[in-house]
């Protein structure tokens, strides 16, 4: 029997036969996709154009305010990296930098103002602008603060007002004052650091906490002893040939193995007969260039309490001192500073020192000086006494700043076998040349860490400190004197040693009755003389200004510092005032230290490179420098 199938329902199996078997060969042949393209192979990226800078020391600190962290590290950071209103031409002569201000003009006699128009562009690198409270903060710091360079010219200042949103500056002064474009110069970033506490110097300890110039400070290794500067993306100026320099520390020999291998381009070794022995193989022959520092190195002797307060006792053991073995010991090649003003290396320097100037060592002349201010040289020994009790003078210097320590060393080691005892302590330097009581540390030689191992050091002899139980704080007990050291001795620590503060035997602080101190130069001859020398007097902003660092006051000389730094001072006013301080020796000045530019042909030629402006330093004009291979 046959079963009929409807039309419709035979259609629709069909259909349904035809879709499974469609479906059945799509699952088994499918289609072939295209292959997916390949993965784009990364560019190389160049590396950056840099050049390496080879240096000493990298120096305690980088506030180029501070006399603790004067160097020449600290000079190159300022010049790169943070903006000054003036600037000094290659002849020295002080120019506007419109990179910083459009204008800056005197607007006004009674009072004395001067306005600064400031670029609209110039800003930090932290986005802040370069602005009035700028001014105001450097004003405030160099008027209040211990320690600082050059600050006489800040405390005629009255009042600094902001005008167009900071960028319109009028400051007003309580008298003319010439030199006035000597002040604003290495501006700090105000809006970071007004209001951190100890900010002044402990916030640039390890660097700067914002550019304002065309490079900025991206790292600082001390363990390794590298700096590097990166180009500043944000500086608003012609930027940066270059885009990375360092500053790295090496010792002698491995500064000619850089040079050598064209690794390190520049150098700025300090200047001795070791460092030109080990240049003299290299082919081709670096160009050498002396270049003074911006610093005067000087025994400063206490002048307000304490043993030395006596202008004789001072210029007694002035004659004690013999400053050229002392140069010959510690740095040969420096420039003998026989001036409370000028450098040596200035222009129109000379001499000022009468002729009874304590210049070479004169035991007798010593001797009479020393009786007259009431010290007494016991027959068998020897020995001076004051007031019945041994004669102990204490010796600072500061401890970050390692040929300050060995000056020290061997001018107690002079004085030692002159029959005078003397302690050398190292306080860190903000301390030192900031405050009257300084920690009793000694300076504790530690080897520089560098790229390669260097030899031992030698221990430097009289390191334990004596200072006397009046000048101790109660806490404290006197240690026993140590025998005498030698000169030769004091001056066998070599060059590859840093001193570094460590607790002292004996705890406590004490007044340091000589500090071993620099004195800065290259800026205004009458704002530095009062600067240095001066009485600070006291004002309603300042009640209490800060003291010198020797607590040097010697209130006859007031007037004719004030006239150094009026308008019109008369031609021998200088001359009068070097006499006076021969005489008070509140200092004996020792030297100018000097480096050496040591530089390639290939360095020459991309970056021509020059000892550089005497407050700018040899790394003026870096920001325009080549590789030296392009």
């Amino acid at each position: 029997m046959s079963v009929h199938v409807p039309l419709a329902r035979r259609t629709g199996v069909g259909l349904f036969l035809l879709l499974a078997v469609l479906l059945a060969a799509c699952t088994n042949s499918p289609v072939e996709q295209p292959p997916p393209p390949p993965a784009p192979v990364p560019s190389p990226q160049p590396e950056p154009t840099k050049l390496v800078v080879g240096v000493s020391e990298l120096g305690a600190g980088f506030n180029p305010h501070l006399l603790a962290d004067q160097s020449p590290v600290t000079t190159a950071l300022s010049t790169l990296v943070l903006p000054s209103v003036f600037r000094p031409d290659a002849n020295g002569v002080l120019q506007l930098d419109t990179t910083v201000a459009t204008s800056a003009k005197v607007i006004s006699t009674a009072p004395f103002t001067v306005n600064y128009e400031l670029n609209l562009e110039a800003a930090w690198s932290s986005n802040a602008p370069i602005a009035a409270e700028d001014f105001v903060y450097l004003w405030e710091r160099m008027r209040s603060e211990p320690g600082v360079a050059d600050a006489a010219g800040y405390r005629l200042i009255t009042d600094v007002r902001s005008r167009a949103g900071g960028k319109a500056v009028d400051v007003v002064f309580s008298q003319p004052y010439p030199a006035w474009k000597t002040l604003f110069s290495g501006l700090l970033p105000a809006a970071i650091l007004k209001d951190a506490p100890g900010s002044w110097t402990g916030a640039t300890s390890d660097g700067l906490p914002a550019s304002g110039g065309p490079f900025r400070i991206s790292s600082v290794d001390r363990a390794r002893g590298e700096i590097v500067l990166d180009r500043n993306d944000l500086y608003w100026d012609t930027p940066t040939v270059l885009d990375r320099l360092v500053l790295r520390r090496m010792d002698g020999p491995v500064l000619a193995a850089g040079l050598a291998s064209g690794e390190v381009n520049v150098a700025l070794p300090e200047s001795t007969p070791a460092i030109r022995t080990v240049l003299q193989g290299l082919q081709p022959a670096p160009r050498l260039q002396p270049a003074p520092e911006p610093v005067v190195t000087q025994l400063g002797m206490r002048g307000d309490s304490g043993p030395l307060s006596d202008p004789r006792a001072r210029r007694g053991i002035a004659f004690l001192v013999d400053r050229d073995a002392l140069r010959n010991a510690v740095a040969p090649e420096a420039l003998p500073a026989d001036s409370f003003g000028l450098a040596p290396s200035e222009p129109g320097y000379a001499s000022t020192a009468p002729p009874d100037a304590p210049l070479h060592p004169d035991p007798v002349a010593a001797a009479q000086l020393l009786a007259a201010a009431g010290w007494k040289r016991d027959a068998s020994t020897g020995r001076w006494d004051r007031a019945g009790e041994p004669v102990r003078l204490v010796l600072a210097a500061a401890a970050e700043r390692p040929e300050d320590v060995r000056v020290a060393q061997v001018i107690a080691a002079q004085l030692n076998a002159a029959g005078i005892d003397v302690t050398v302590i190292a306080p860190p330097g903000v301390q030192l040349f900031g405050q009257s009581e300084v920690p009793a540390v000694t300076p504790t030689p530690t080897p520089t860490p560098t790229s390669t191992p260097e030899s031992a050091t030698a221990t430097p002899t009289q390191l334990q400190p004596v200072p006397r139980a009046a000048r101790l704080t109660p806490s404290t007990t006197p240690a026993a004197p140590t025998t005498p050291a030698t000169p030769q001795a004091s001056s066998e620590a070599t060059s590859s040693a840093t001193s570094t503060p460590s607790p002292s035997p004996t705890g406590g602080s004490v007044e340091a009755d000589m500090i071993i101190l620099p004195r800065t130069v290259g800026s205004d001859l009458g704002t530095e003389l009062a600067s240095d020398f001066g009485c600070p007097n006291p004002t309603a902003l300042v009640p209490d200004p800060p003291r010198s660092p020797t607590g040097f006051c010697f209130p006859a000389l007031q007037p004719l510092f004030d006239e150094l730094v009026s308008a019109d001072p008369r031609p021998t006013t200088a001359g009068v005032v070097e006499r006076v301080l021969w005489a008070q020796l509140p200092a004996l000045p020792l030297f100018q230290p000097e480096n050496l530019v040591v530089s390639t042909p290939a360095a020459d030629t991309a970056t021509g490179v020059t000892p550089g402006p005497l407050s700018t330093g040899p790394l003026t004009g870096a920001q325009r420098w080549r590789p030296t291979k392009e």
